[in-house]
C-alpha cells in the first residue's frame, strides 16, 4: 500500500508541478503539526464510496419523500396519446430519435406503407410517450433543492466567523501551513461526493438542453475541488463552493413549484434567485473570488504550474455563469414582456414540446396572430387526430399481414 501510494505521489501529485516553487507535502504537514488536520491525498477516496451512498440515499428520498410530496402540492402529470405498434417506425425511433428527413420518410413510407403525414404524426406521440412527466422532474429538483439548502446553510455557518469570509486576502496569509478545520473537511468531501453522484447519473437523469455545458462544469468542479484540497487552497475552495450553493438553491425550489403550476411562488423565486445569481456569480465571483486567486496570490508565491492549473479551472467556471446569465435573461425578457416565466431556459430539454406541438409555425408577436394560431394549433390538433385513427387502423393492417410466429 505504501508503495503504491509512493507511485500515485511520483506520477500524479508531483510536487513541482502542484505547489509552488520551494516547497513539497512535507512542509504542509509540519505545519499542521500541532493536533490540526492537513490535506492528504487519500483523503479524498472517502468521496467515492459516499458518491454511491448519495446515489442510493436519492432514490430512497424521491420515492419516500419527494414523490408523496409532489402529490400534495399538486404535480400533475401530462396524458399523451399511445401509439398503435409499428415495428419498422419503432425501429427507426430507438435507432435516431429525431426528425426523420425526407429521405428517411420516403424509405419508411414504402416499407410501412403510411403517408409522410402519417409517418411524422406517429414519430411524434411516440417521442411523447418518453418523455419525463412532472413528477419525475419534481422528485429530481427536490432532491438538488434539499442538497443544496442543507451545503449552503452548513457552509455558511462554518465559515461567516473566519477571518477570510471577510477578507479574501486572508486566504493566503501563512500559506501553506494552514490548518483546515474539521468542518471545512467534511464541507470539501460532501461538495465532492454529490458533484461525483451528479456526474455518475447524467446518463439517467433528465436530459438538458445544455447537457455538454453541464458536465463540462461537473468535471470543472470536481477538479477544482480535488486540487485546491490538495494544494491546501481550502480557503479559496470553500469560498467557491458557497457562492454556488447560494443561487442554486432557489433555481431548484423555482422548479419545484413551476412542475406543481404555482405560478405566482414559482415567479417570485425566479426573480430572487435572479437577483442573486447575477450577484454571486458575476459580480462576487470574478471580482473578489477569482481577483485574489489571480492577484493576491502573487504576493505570496510567484506563479507556476498549479497557479495557472487553478485559475484556469477558476475561468471555466465564470465562463459557463456567463453562458447561463444568459440564458437567465432571455427568461427575465419572456418574464417582462408576458408576465410569467415560460419555461426555465436551463430545463430538460423536453420543454421544448409544447413549442412543437402548440405553434410549429412559430411565435406570434401580436396578440391577433397568437389567437390565429392558437386557432390553428386546434385545427392541427383535430387533424392528428384523424391522422391517428387512421394510423391505428393502418398499424392493425400491417400486424394482421405479418407472418403469426410458430
Amino acid at each position: 500500500m505504501d508503495r503504491l501510494e509512493e507511485l500515485v505521489n511520483q506520477w500524479i501529485w508531483r510536487q513541482d508541478f502542484w505547489l509552488p516553487p520551494g516547497l513539497t507535502w512535507k512542509d504542509i504537514a509540519e505545519g499542521t503539526a500541532d493536533g490540526g488536520r492537513h490535506p492528504v491525498p487519500r483523503d479524498l477516496l472517502l468521496s467515492v464510496p459516499l458518491a454511491l451512498g448519495f446515489i442510493a440515499l436519492r432514490f430512497v428520498f424521491e420515492r419516500v419523500v419527494a414523490l408523496p410530496l409532489s402529490r400534495r402540492l399538486g404535480v400533475r402529470d401530462r396524458v399523451w396519446v399511445r401509439v398503435m405498434p409499428v415495428p419498422k417506425l419503432e425501429a427507426f425511433y430507438l435507432q435516431k430519435k429525431q426528425q426523420p428527413s425526407q429521405n428517411d420518410l420516403l424509405v419508411l413510407e414504402k416499407h410501412c406503407g403510411l403517408t409522410p403525414r402519417q409517418i411524422q404524426t406517429w414519430l411524434r406521440h411516440r417521442r411523447n410517450q418518453d418523455r419525463p412527466g412532472n413528477t419525475r422532474k419534481f422528485c429530481e429538483a427536490s432532491w438538488r433543492f434539499v442538497f443544496y439548502l442543507m451545503a449552503f446553510s452548513a457552509g455558511l455557518v462554518s465559515l461567516i466567523n473566519t477571518p477570510w469570509f471577510w477578507d479574501h486576502r486572508e486566504c493566503w496569509r501563512g500559506y501553506p501551513r494552514q490548518v483546515v478545520a474539521e468542518a471545512q473537511y467534511w464541507y470539501y468531501i460532501v461538495e465532492l461526493s454529490f458533484y461525483l453522484s451528479l456526474l455518475l447519473c447524467v446518463s439517467v437523469d433528465i436530459k438538458r438542453k445544455e447537457l455538454i455545458v453541464q458536465i463540462i462544469h461537473h468535471i470543472a468542479t470536481i477538479f477544482l475541488i480535488t486540487f485546491s484540497y490538495c494544494a491546501n487552497y481550502v480557503r479559496v475552495g470553500t469560498l467557491v463552493m458557497l457562492v454556488h450553493d447560494s443561487s442554486d438553491f432557489l433555481l431548484e425550489s423555482a422548479k419545484m413549484f413551476s412542475y406543481a403550476g404555482w405560478r405566482k411562488t414559482c415567479n417570485t423565486l425566479f426573480v430572487v434567485f435572479t437577483a442573486v445569481f447575477l450577484v454571486t456569480r458575476l459580480v462576487v465571483f470574478p471580482f473578489r473570488i477569482i481577483y485574489t486567486a489571480v492577484v493576491d496570490s502573487l504576493d505570496v508565491f510567484p506563479p507556476y504550474s498549479g497557479y495557472y492549473f487553478l485559475n484556469g479551472l477558476l475561468l471555466v467556471l465564470q465562463a459557463l455563469h456567463i453562458f447561463w446569465a444568459w440564458l437567465i435573461l432571455r427568461m427575465v425578457h419572456k418574464f417582462v414582456f408576458l408576465g410569467k416565466v415560460e419555461r426555465d431556459e436551463r430545463s430538460d430539454e423536453e420543454s421544448e414540446a409544447d413549442e412543437e406541438e402548440e405553434d410549429e409555425g412559430g411565435e406570434e408577436e401580436h396578440s391577433c396572430e397568437q389567437k390565429k394560431g392558437a386557432f390553428n394549433s386546434k385545427l392541427v390538433s383535430l387533424a392528428d387526430n384523424c391522422v391517428l385513427n387512421n394510423l391505428t387502423n393502418q398499424g392493425r393492417k400491417i400486424n394482421s399481414r405479418m407472418p403469426k410466429a410458430r
